[in-house]
C-alpha cells in the first residue's frame, strides 16, 4: 500500500513497543507507518498524529478528545471497519495503531482504472456503509468519508478506516478557531454553513463517493476549495447521467437521495442508505451492472481537490487572517473552511480588466454577422428550432410514445418503481410538459413499474429472533422490534407476533413494499412468580395453591414419624424463592409411620426370637415363668399378623 519514505521515524521503537518500518501515507490530520508490534509479533499500522494539533490549549482539547473518539472507535466490530488495536503518547507522539490491511486505496483503484462498473461501484458502496452503519448504531459519526479512507484489501474486502480522528480534530477546531476540518469534494452542505453534522453528513459523502466511482470525477471542481464548497451549499449535485448518458435514471434518483442537498431529503443514516442501495441495485439488469465508463485512468485530481501541494504545505490565510486553508494532501485534500464562510452568494469575482477599444470593432462585426444570419440562427439553433414537450405525465406507454411520433419527437423510455403512479404509467419525462425540446430532440419519460413489492417470508412466527432477521432481510425487508412479552411456553428470543406497518398480521405470502418495516415482538420467556410454601398440606391443596402461577406439583413419598400420611413434608424450591411461570416445585410426602407385620415366635428361643425382631426394627422384652429354664417363647404381647409400628417393644413370657 506504500513505499518506504526517507523519514526520521522509520527506524525508530514507539513507546518502546511498535518498530516503524516504512512510511505508508501522509495526509493533511496524520502520517501512517507500517510498523511491527514487537509485543504481539504482527504488523499494524500506525498513525502518528502530526505535532501541530497537539500545540496549545487547543492541542490540549485534542489530545484528550482524540483519545475518548480513539477509545469508542476500538469498541466497535465489524469486519468492514479497519480494527484499533491501542492507542497513545510516546513524548511529543500521539499514536493509534490499527489493523494493517494489505492491498489499496479506493483512491489508487479510482486512479488506476478511471471509474468503476455499475455493479462493482454498488457493490462497493454496499460494504462502505454496511461498515459505517455499525457507527451510526452508536451514534459515532465518520466526518471524513473518501476514497482515502476505503481500503480494498488484496482478498476484495472492502474496509473503512479513521473513525474518530476527523471528529476530534473537527470538534476542538470548529471551537477555537470557528472552522471545520474535511475533504472539501465530499463535505456535506450543513457542515460547511454551520458546522453541524450528523450520520446524515456520512451519507451525504457515500452519495458523492459514488457519482466519483460511477463518472470517474468529482461533482463540484473549481480552482479554490471555497469554490468548491460554495457548489455543495448551493447546488444539488448533478445526476450522473449528465456525464455518463447511459447511466439510468434509478442511478440517478439514488446519487440525488444520498447525497440530497437538505439533510431531511437524505436517507436517515447509513442502515436506511444501505436498504436503498441494495434495492436500486436490484433493480437493474446484468448489462447495466456490468457496464462502466469509458474514462481516461489518472491518479491526478481536479484542481481545487489536488493542488499538488507538498506533505509540509504551510496553511494560507486570506486578507483578514483568518484561517482558508489548513493544509491540502495531494490524494484527499484535507481543508479547513471557516464555518459560515460559504453562503449563498457566489464568490466575488476578480475585478474584470478595462475594456479595449479593438474590442468595439469586434462587437460590431459579431452583430452585423448575427444580423446577416439571424433568419438561419432563428430556424436552426434559435427559437424556430424547438417546439414544446406535450403532456405525457399520466398516460399510458404506448400513448405517450404516439404521442411523441405524432410531434415528430424521439422517445426514450426507462422504467421504475413507483409507489403511487399506476403500472404502465408514465411518471415524468426529460424535459418536462412544457419545456423546449428542438425538434428533431428526443424526450425521456419514466414509466412506473408500479409498487416495488417483495414476498413476506414464511415462519416468521415461532421462529428464533436471529432466524426472523434473516428471513426479513433476505427478502429486502426491514426489522423492528415491540416490547418483549412473558410467554409461559415459547423460550426466550421466540418470535410471538409479526405485523406490517398499518398494524396488519405479516401473512406468509403477502406482497408489501419493498424495504418495508416487519414488527417482531419476540417472547422474554416465562413471568417471574414468588413461589409459596406448601409444606404441612396435602398434595390436592397444594396444587390449587400453585395452580394460579401455572407451577406443576411433582411429589415422591417417605415415612415419617412426624407428619400425618398424606401431608407434604418438604419443597424444593424452597417458600420465597424466586422462579418462573410453569417451573416444577418438588415435594415430598408422609407416609406416616412405618409398620411391619408381626410375625409368629411362639416356640422359638428366645435368642432367636429377639433377633427376628430386631430385624424388623422392633425390641424384645423377657418375662421369664418358672425361672424360664428352656428358653422357649410361650407367649407374645401382639399377636401374629397384627400391623405394628417400627420401634414398638414386644413382650415375650418365655419358660
Amino acid at each position: 500500500m506504500g513505499a518506504t519514505v526517507t523519514d526520521p521515524l522509520v527506524g525508530r521503537l514507539v513507546d518502546g513497543r511498535y518498530e516503524v518500518v516504512s512510511r505508508i501515507a501522509r495526509g493533511g490530520m496524520a502520517t501512517v507507518y507500517l510498523a511491527v508490534d514487537r509485543r504481539l509479533d504482527r504488523e499494524v499500522a500506525l498513525k502518528v498524529m502530526h505535532p501541530h494539533l497537539a500545540e496549545g490549549t487547543s492541542g490540549e482539547a485534542f489530545v484528550a478528545r482524540f483519545r475518548r473518539e480513539a477509545r469508542t472507535a476500538a469498541r466497535l466490530t465489524h469486519p468492514g471497519l479497519v480494527a484499533v488495536f491501542d492507542q497513545g503518547v510516546d513524548g511529543e507522539t500521539s499514536y493509534l495503531t490499527m489493523e494493517y490491511v494489505d492491498g489499496q486505496t479506493l483512491r489508487r483503484t479510482l486512479g488506476e482504472r478511471g471509474a468503476l462498473p455499475v455493479g462493482e461501484a454498488l457493490r462497493v458502496l454496499e460494504q462502505v456503509l454496511d461498515a459505517v452503519a455499525t457507527a451510526h448504531r452508536v451514534g459515532l459519526v465518520h466526518r471524513d468519508v473518501k476514497p482515502e479512507n476505503v481500503l480494498i484489501g488484496t482478498d476484495g474486502r472492502v474496509r473503512v478506516g479513521d473513525f474518530g480522528l476527523a471528529r476530534a480534530v473537527t470538534e476542538v477546531t470548529s471551537t477555537t478557531t470557528g472552522t471545520v476540518l474535511g475533504t472539501v469534494a465530499y463535505l456535506a452542505p450543513e457542515l460547511v454553513a454551520q458546522g453541524a453534522s450528523d450520520v446524515r453528513t456520512d451519507v451525504y459523502a457515500c452519495g458523492v463517493m459514488l457519482f466519483e466511482m460511477l463518472t470517474g470525477r468529482q461533482p463540484f471542481v473549481g480552482e479554490t476549495p471555497i469554490q468548491v464548497a460554495f457548489q455543495h451549499v448551493n447546488s444539488q449535485i448533478p445526476a450522473p447521467s449528465s456525464l455518463q448518458e447511459w447511466l439510468p435514471s434509478e442511478v440517478d434518483e439514488l446519487v440525488g437521495a444520498l447525497a440530497a442537498r437538505e439533510p431531511a431529503d437524505r436517507p436517515v443514516d447509513a442502515t436506511a442508505a444501505l436498504h436503498l442501495v441494495r434495492r436500486t441495485r436490484a433493480s437493474l439488469d446484468d448489462a447495466t451492472l456490468a457496464r462502466g465508463a469509458d474514462v481516461v485512468p489518472s491518479i491526478v485530481l481536479p484542481s481545487a481537490t489536488d493542488p499538488g501541494a507538498e506533505d509540509d504545505a504551510p496553511a494560507e490565510t486570506d486578507d483578514s487572517g483568518r484561517t482558508t486553508v489548513l493544509a491540502l494532501d495531494a490524494r484527499g485534500s484535507t481543508v479547513a473552511l471557516p464555518i459560515g464562510a460559504v453562503t449563498a452568494r457566489p464568490p466575488t469575482p476578480a475585478p474584470a480588466r478595462a475594456r479595449r477599444p479593438w474590442r468595439a470593432v469586434v462587437v460590431v462585426a459579431l452583430v452585423l454577422a448575427l444580423l446577416g444570419g439571424g433568419g438561419a440562427w432563428y430556424a436552426l439553433a434559435g427559437p424556430g428550432a424547438y417546439t414544446t414537450v406535450p403532456p405525457l405525465v399520466g398516460a399510458s406507454a404506448d400513448e405517450a410514445a404516439e404521442t411523441l411520433a405524432r410531434a415528430n419527437l424521439d422517445a426514450s423510455p426507462t422504467e421504475a418503481f413507483d409507489d403511487v403512479v399506476p403500472e404502465g404509467t408514465v411518471v415524468s419525462t426529460d424535459p418536462g410538459p412544457g419545456e423546449d425540446v428542438r425538434k428533431d430532440g428526443t424526450v425521456a419519460y419514466v414509466v412506473s413499474k408500479g409498487p416495488d413489492l417483495v414476498t413476506v417470508p414464511d415462519g416468521l412466527v415461532g421462529a428464533m429472533q436471529a432466524d426472523a432477521e434473516q428471513a426479513l432481510e433476505s427478502a429486502d425487508l426491514v426489522a423492528d422490534y415491540g416490547t418483549p412479552e412473558h410467554h409461559d411456553t415459547a423460550p426466550s428470543g421466540q418470535v410471538l407476533s409479526a405485523t406490517l406497518e398499518d398494524g396488519a398480521d405479516a401473512t406468509a405470502g403477502a406482497e408489501v413494499g419493498r424495504g418495508s418495516t416487519v414488527r417482531l415482538v419476540v417472547s422474554s420467556g416465562p413471568a417471574p412468580v414468588t413461589i409459596t410454601s406448601v409444606v404441612g398440606i396435602s398434595v390436592e391443596d397444594a396444587t390449587a395453591q400453585l395452580e394460579p402461577d401455572a407451577l406443576k406439583i411433582e411429589a415422591t413419598e417417605q415415612y415419617s414419624d412426624d407428619v400425618a400420611a398424606g401431608l407434604i413434608i418438604s419443597q424444593e424450591p424452597a417458600a420465597n424463592t424466586e422462579g418462573r411461570r410453569g417451573d416444577t416445585v418438588k415435594v415430598v410426602v408422609s407416609l406416616g409411620p412405618e409398620s411391619v407385620e408381626m410375625p409368629d415366635l411362639t416356640g422359638k428361643q428366645f435368642a432367636v426370637a429377639k433377633k427376628e425382631l430386631e430385624d424388623l426394627g422392633l425390641s424384645a422384652k423377657r418375662e421369664n415363668v418358672l425361672g424360664g429354664l428352656f428358653g422357649t417363647v410361650r407367649q407374645q404381647s401382639v399377636p401374629a399378623g397384627e400391623q405394628v409400628r417400627k420401634g414398638t417393644e414386644v413382650v415375650l413370657t418365655v419358660v
